[in-house]
């Protein structure tokens, strides 16, 4: 429901684009313009983005089905890849009776709270249920608190590693030794640091949606301009005349950033530099297990006993978010019962989408490649070099130092 009357049940998300390839999204019916008082910006400078260019809601409120079909109108993200990214978020940060979310702070145009349940309805800057340490372009929460404001300090070091690693472009090498630092630096200054579901999968894609979705679909090459990122990092704004995606595109070459530094999912659990690796967490090509884990540890902790409508409108979006990763051969879960439709379980029934047009040419995923001879400008400074991640643990902790397989 878009309103605070009678409760009704949200509806699904949408199914693929029916066409899937090239297209200027930024045109005439979505201009930019820049938000106004009281418009809620937050952590996700895509969902920014497609807020300045009214593909979503200019106030940053808004349902999670009209963030999917925005996701994959304005940037041409895989169906699925929206679904998951898009419910892990809402299940945890939005109203599940009003079916809003902030796409930023908390707000009262998303509805009452629930009653009786931990739950905030914080929107999505709430730390640590979605949101997470070590963004590329935003402060860790422990640092102030401010998770949502550009960060010109750690936009620098991005594009010293796309200089250093990506021969002036931000491609999938230089992903994985930004991605790599910025893991460094928070077990190294943060002593809150955690990177386990669902940020861990937040975080490579992170890494990668900037090449996945940002390079404008007529170049096609996964080379990030860094003019074009810090339109979408900074002005959360698409590039004049920019096309979205080639194809619809999934986050799954996150695997490849993954490669070039493998880390297991933990945290700091006695102050800096006590990095121990989480045993019990999914990993991160465990897309069955972060869904499980999302729902029956973090949705759990939140609503540990609802009823009546909002009972009903967390068994629908579980499901929904189901749908996410049941091409992989998920299992559904049903921690909160199921339906009242019993055993035949229709409403389950998996939607019939269209068929997707897409073009022909391209290849995907992009595997890493050589830097570049070409630049945008003079290089800066190199960066210094990536810090070992084999730390010793104080002799009290029973920590497991992270460490590199190169």
């Amino acid at each position: 429901m878009s309103g605070f009357g009678e409760y009704t049940r949200p509806p699904p998300p949408p199914g693929p684009l029916e066409y899937g390839g090239v297209k200027l999204v930024n045109d005439a019916d979505h201009p930019f313009i820049a938000p106004g008082p009281g418009d809620i910006r937050g952590p996700c400078p895509a969902l920014n983005t497609l807020a300045n260019h009214g593909y979503i809601s200019r106030n940053g409120i808004e349902s999670p089905s009209n963030i999917v079909h925005a996701a994959m109108e304005g940037f041409n993200m895989n169906n699925d890849l929206a679904k998951f990214t898009c419910y892990a978020a809402f299940v945890v940060n939005g109203n599940l009776v009003t079916d809003l979310v902030s796409i930023g702070e908390k707000s009262a145009k998303t509805g009452p709270d629930p009653l009786d349940q931990p739950a905030t309805i914080g929107g999505l800057n709430t730390h640590n249920v979605f949101e997470g340490d070590s963004s590329m372009t935003r402060a860790d929460f422990y640092d102030g608190g401010d998770v949502e404001t550009f960060n010109e300090t750690l936009f620098q070091g991005f594009l010293e590693y796309s200089y250093r690693f990506g021969g002036g472009r931000y491609n999938l090498t230089a992903a994985g030794e930004y991605r790599y630092k910025r893991t460094q630096d928070g077990i190294e200054t943060n002593p809150t640091f955690t990177i386990v579901a669902p940020r861990l999968f937040s975080a490579y894609s992170e890494s990668v949606n900037p090449i996945n979705l940002w390079v404008d679909g007529r170049q096609d090459d996964g080379q990030l301009r860094l003019d074009h990122a810090r339109s979408f990092f900074e002005a959360a704004r698409f590039p004049d005349d920019f096309h979205r995606a080639a194809r619809p595109m999934s986050a799954d070459n996150e695997a490849v950033v993954l490669s070039i530094h493998p880390i297991e999912p933990g945290a700091n659990i006695a102050g800096v530099n006590t990095y121990t690796v989480d045993r019990n967490a999914p990993k991160l090509n465990d897309k069955c297990g972060i869904f499980e884990y999302h729902v029956n540890h973090t949705l759990r902790t939140l609503y540990p006993n609802p009823t009546g409508d909002l009972l009903d409108a967390i068994r629908a979006n579980i499901h929904y978010f189901y749908t996410s990763v049941q091409a992989r051969g998920c299992s559904e879960i049903f921690p909160y019962g199921r339906f009242e439709d019993g055993e035949s379980n229709a409403y389950y029934a998996f939607p019939d989408y269209p068929e997707v047009e897409l073009p022909e040419y391209g290849t995907f995923p992009y595997p890493p490649v050589e830097p570049l001879t070409y630049t945008d400008a003079p290089a800066p400074a190199s960066a210094p070099a990536p810090v070992s991640t084999n730390v010793a643990p104080p002799a009290a902790s029973a920590t497991v130092p992270v460490t590199s397989t190169d």
